[in-house]
This record gives structure tokens, sequence and C-alpha cells, in this order.
């Protein structure tokens, strides 16, 4: 019975009567100035629905939420014309199964299926989590009734998009003519990785783009014809052996060795010439002979450099120097506060209610992290201080000591602001290494003459700066790159040396082509109507080549008198372009490679043990990888 047969029933009149749904809903009981009635859809499903007398949009809320595209047969109301009424009810029909294919769309199994391995891949989730019953119980309601993959239909995506990354990133790498990579060894619960990433710069929007080759787990000892086969692996393995300008590493002894082996600029005889020996062949009982081994050279990390000049160099000054008692007594004061704050609730929450801020609490590897734990404490006032050492019970800064971490904090902040902009990534290029250096080193020593306790410990650590970046300083690639970044050209040198500097930018200039964007067509159409003019020579024609050489100079002599400084300028000097893309490609640390390692859940948790080392490294290089090729396999 619908609503109409049980007016009798109900013996009450109320707007449902006159509703043009009314057929959809059955009336079961009065309820003061509300009536009860069930839906006639939901069946076998008993719902019971609330409406009032005067009015149905509950009721429509209830169709329009629950039932869209149902089949609407109402009667005609009174005073519409029936025709009128018969266009509007085909509208709203057709609007609602447009939006009822749209939401089955979204409910598909395939696109709940891409939904659960775009979690696991980015989250790192363990695989077992898919057979978790409460796990699929979400995904049932979540999704009204569809089902959670099991994990042999995981381990097939994953092969399945690793197979579409690889080409994607393939087909990328294969368009360029220019690639950095960085490598870095981890080790963590007993076990090593090697990771590889690459980056390049986009020739039309001058954009770095980033991704990950390598992390593959390392059996064994380590030793430096392991990772120079690694390395060496890796770059054929993508076809860039021949387009990697350096390859970034840090200052530890395995990758000194290696490139000391191995690199291209130390073969200049028959004997230097590295081999790298197939162990793996070897232990399966196959013949392999010795295959010759080149790999790039090699550029070392400048943030790790900084990084060992605020470790090594200036403990050594400061516990040669007189203030290293005042040092030592400062820092086991702050440490004891960052060790209360980290492993003591309490802690936490009095920095919190005292300073109002979270205290940052550094990690062991980096000290700009450390630095910025010493600066959130020095910035305290001095009540501040005082209450929150008293609710740690450590042992309060004495007001010498709080003068000397000030002081600290003023020095080094250079130093700091350094570190952070090698450790960038998308606008960092090697050009940006000596000008950042040359002002670091002029800004400690304006902060010479006010220092009160670091005096000496300045000295130690411009010359630490000296003596580390003095390989930098001497090589040519770093100079052109920096001479061609538009920020500072040649005004970070002297100028004695700025005839020379053009003289060597002109004669790079000169020999690459000014646009490499050329399409492969054009050039068959071009060689394809060679004409007699062009066919019939004498010999070599002078006067072109030295035309040629005066649209270099005068192109580099307007570059070098430009005052503009962002990267778009390039537009405007194509063959400084392309210097600029051949020795700013290459990235001044291995922090990439780091955030790698670093990623949330990749090698801290158990939830790795739970895959093969193989299926481990897809993972991740899908993770990293995302922007390179979509997670989803549809």
């Amino acid at each position: 019975m619908d609503v109409e047969h049980n007016e009798s029933i109900g013996e009450t009149k109320s707007a449902i009567q006159t509703w043009r749904y009314r057929h959809h809903f059955t009336y079961k009981a009065d309820q003061g100035k509300n009536i009860i009635v069930q839906c006639n859809l939901c069946l076998p499903r008993v719902n019971l629905l609330s409406t009032s007398k005067t009015s149905t949009s509950n009721l429509k809320k209830h169709l329009d939420r629950t039932h869209l595209g149902c089949d609407a047969k109402p009667a005609a109301k009174r005073g519409r014309k029936s025709n009128d009424y018969n266009g509007e009810e085909s509208r709203n029909c057709q609007l609602k199964k447009i939006k009822a294919e749209i939401l089955s769309k979204c409910m598909s199994q395939a696109k709940t299926d891409d939904l659960i391995f775009n979690f696991i891949v980015e989250d790192c989730q363990s695989f077992y989590v898919l057979e978790q019953p409460g796990f699929k119980k979400l995904i049932a309601g979540l999704t009204e009734g569809l089902k959670s993959m099991d994990r042999l239909t995981l381990f097939t995506k994953v092969d399945l998009g690793f197979s579409r990354m690889r080409e994607a990133l393939m087909a990328k790498l294969g368009s360029v003519q220019y690639v950095c990579t960085t490598a870095d060894i981890w080790t963590a619960n007993s076990r090593s990785f090697f990771g590889m990433t690459c980056h390049w710069i986009d020739t039309r929007s001058l954009e770095r783009k980033s991704a990950a080759l390598g992390f593959a787990r390392l059996h064994g000892r380590i030793t430096y014809d392991t990772i120079a086969g690694r390395i060496h692996d890796i770059h054929v393995a993508y076809n860039i052996e021949s387009k990697v300008q350096t390859t970034v590493t840090d200052n530890a002894s395995p990758f000194i060795s290696v490139f000391k082996e191995f690199a291209v600029e130390n073969q200049d005889t028959e004997d230097d010439i590295g081999f790298y020996e197939n162990v793996g062949a070897i232990l399966e009982g196959e013949p392999e002979q010795d295959m010759l081994l080149f790999l790039p050279t090699v550029q070392r990390c400048a943030s790790h450099t900084l990084d060992l000049i605020v470790t090594e160099d200036f403990w050594q000054a400061v516990s040669q120097g007189p203030m290293c008692q005042l040092h030592y007594s400062a820092m086991a004061k702050v440490f004891a506060i960052w060790s209360k704050c980290h492993h003591l609730q309490v802690g936490m929450d009095a920095a919190e209610e005292i300073a109002k801020m979270s205290l940052v609490v550094p990690a062991v590897i980096r000290w700009n992290v450390e630095y910025c734990g010493v600066q959130k404490i020095v910035s305290l006032t001095e009540r501040e201080l005082t209450e929150l050492c008293a609710r740690l019970e450590v042992p309060r800064l004495q007001p010498e000591e709080m003068a000397f971490l000030k002081e600290y904090v003023t020095v080094f902040h250079p130093l700091a602001f350094a570190l952070e902009l090698f450790q960038a990534e998308k606008k960092c290029y090697l050009g940006l290494v000596i000008p950042t250096v040359l002002s670091l080193k002029n800004k400690l020593n304006e902060q010479k003459a006010a220092a009160h306790y670091l005096g000496d410990v300045i000295n130690a650590i411009v010359m630490a700066i000296d003596v580390r970046f003095q390989e930098l300083f001497a090589s040519t690639e770093a100079k052109i790159a920096t001479a061609t970044t538009p920020q500072f050209r040649l005004w970070w040198m002297a100028a004695s040396e700025r005839e020379e500097m053009c003289s060597l930018l002109a004669t790079e200039a000169s020999q690459v082509e000014p646009c490499l964007e050329t399409d492969a067509n054009t050039s068959q159409k071009s060689s394809s109507n060679l004409s007699e003019d062009d066919f019939f020579s004498y010999g070599p024609v002078k006067q072109t080549e030295q035309n040629q050489q005066r649209g270099v100079n005068e192109e580099i002599g307007k570059y070098i008198e430009g005052t503009g400084k962002s990267l778009a300028c390039l537009q405007d000097f194509p063959r400084v372009k392309q210097l600029f893309l051949k020795y700013n490609t290459t990235l001044p640390s291995t922090a990439p490679v780091q955030r790698l390692f670093s990623q949330k859940g990749n090698l801290v948790t158990s939830q790795r043990n739970f895959l093969t080392d193989d299926y481990f490294e897809r993972v991740q290089l899908l993770r990293y990888n995302s922007n390179v090729c979509s997670l989803f396999t549809e």
C-alpha cells in the first residue's frame, strides 16, 4: 500500500498526499506533527523515515542521496500542464542517470585496486595489510561491497607499474642531452643499500627534473670495485653512460677509492684503466671476461664538505683554544634540555607551555639541525629559560654561557644558511657553490672583529674552507657553471681575471650548437633539398668561420654586460644557455639520494622484512618516481 491508500488508516492529511513521488513510500504511523513512512525502494530492507506533515523535503533528500536515477512516475500536479511536467520529469531522470553513471565509475573495482596500490606504495605499507580482516571490511564498507585485491594481484601491479615507470623514465632520459647522478650508501638494521638518483634540466622551462635509478641491497663486504660496478651497471641499464656529466658523492673513503681508480680523468695510460670483474658470474660457474669500466668525473658533495668543517675542523679549533671548557659546559646543558624534551612527554609539554613553541631536538647527523636547536634555546627570554630548566630539572645556563651561545648563533648563521642552499634540489646548481663559499668567507671575516669568544675559531674555519674547497676553486667546470648563471655572471671574479674568463666562455660556446631543439623532419628536408651552390665547395670558408666567431663573441659580450638575474634571460643567449645546461646540470650535493634513503618507513621499520630485496627496490623507485609515471595503472 502506498501513502494514498492509507489515508483512512492514518486519518491525516499531509503534503505527501499530493507529492509526485508518494508512490515510493508506504504510510506506517502518525507521530504528532510528523508521519512515519516506509521507503518501498529500500525493500527488502525495512527503512522507516520521518517527515513533516507540511513538507516532503526529508523524503526528497532520501531519494536524491540513496536512489539516484529512480524511475519516478508521479501524477501531474494541480494547475500544471502534463507536457510541461513530463519534460521536467525527463530532464530530472536524465540528470540522475548521469550522476549514477559517474558514481558507478568512481566505485569500480579497478579504481579501488589502483587506490589501494597507491596507498601501499606511497606510505610503504606491508603487503600483508591486504589480508587483515579490518582492512577488508573497511574497503567493503567504503566501496559498497567491492573487495580488496589479494597479495598476488598487488605483486602483479607492482611489476606492471615498475615496467611502465622504467619505460617512461628511459623515454625522458633519451631526449635529454646532459645528466647528473648522485650515489650514496646507507646502512640500517644491519643491512646496506646502494642508492642512485638522476637529475637533468628541462631545455624549455629550465626547471630541474629528478628521478631515482637504483635502491639495491649490498651483500657481503663493500669494496670500491663493487661500488664501481653498481654505478656502471645502472648507467648502462638506463643508457645514460655517455650523457652523465658528473656523479656526485660524499667524501667517504669508498667513493674516493672508486673514482680514483676508475674515473675517466685518471685513465691517461693503458695501465691506469680499471677493469670490473663480474663476481656473480664467477660464483655461478660461468666464464666471464673482465669488462672495461669507465666512470664519469666525480663531484664532491659541497654540503658534506661544509658539514665536515663545522664538525671536525670546528671541534679541533675549539678543543685547542681557551674557550674549550666554556663551549663544553654550555653545550652539555643544551644537550640535557634536548634529551629531556626528546625522551619525556613532560619535557615536551613544558617547552610548549613555557615557550609557546615546539623545541627542536637535533638529529645525530646534520649540524644545521643542531644549530636550529641552539637558536631556539637562545631565543627564549631569561625568565622562560629559567622556568624551563627548573621544570626539566637540568642545570641552568649561566650568563656567560648564554652569551657564548648567542655569539655562536650569530657567527655561524651564514654557514647554516649556506648548508640550506646546498641541500636544495630544484633551484640549486653547481654555479651556486663558488659565490656561496666566497660570500661565506666574507661574512665570517666580518664577524671576527666583534667576536669575543670565537675569534680564533673563525680564523681556523676560514682556513679550512680554503683547504677543503681548493679543488673546486681550481675547477674550470665550476667556473664556467658560475659564469653561465645569470645571478652571478662574472661579478664574483677579480677584474684581472674577467678577460681570460670571457675568452674561455667564447671558446666553449663556439664548440656547442646554438639550438639543439631541431626537428628531425626539418633536417632531413634541408639535406634532401641540397642545391648546386651548396654542393660545390673549393676549400674551407674562412669568412663564414670568422663571422661565426664574431657572433659568438658578440653574444658572450652582451650576456656579460646584462643585468637580468632570472634564468629566463638565457633564452636570448642560445649558446650561453647550452653551456648552462652542460655545466649546471651537476648538483652541488647528495641531498636527493639522502632523501631517498630517509623516506618514512623504508629502512627503519620492520615492514621491509616482509619483502624481498627486488620488490623492496621496486616499491621505493615507484614511490620516488611518482612524478615521472603515475602510480595508477588504468
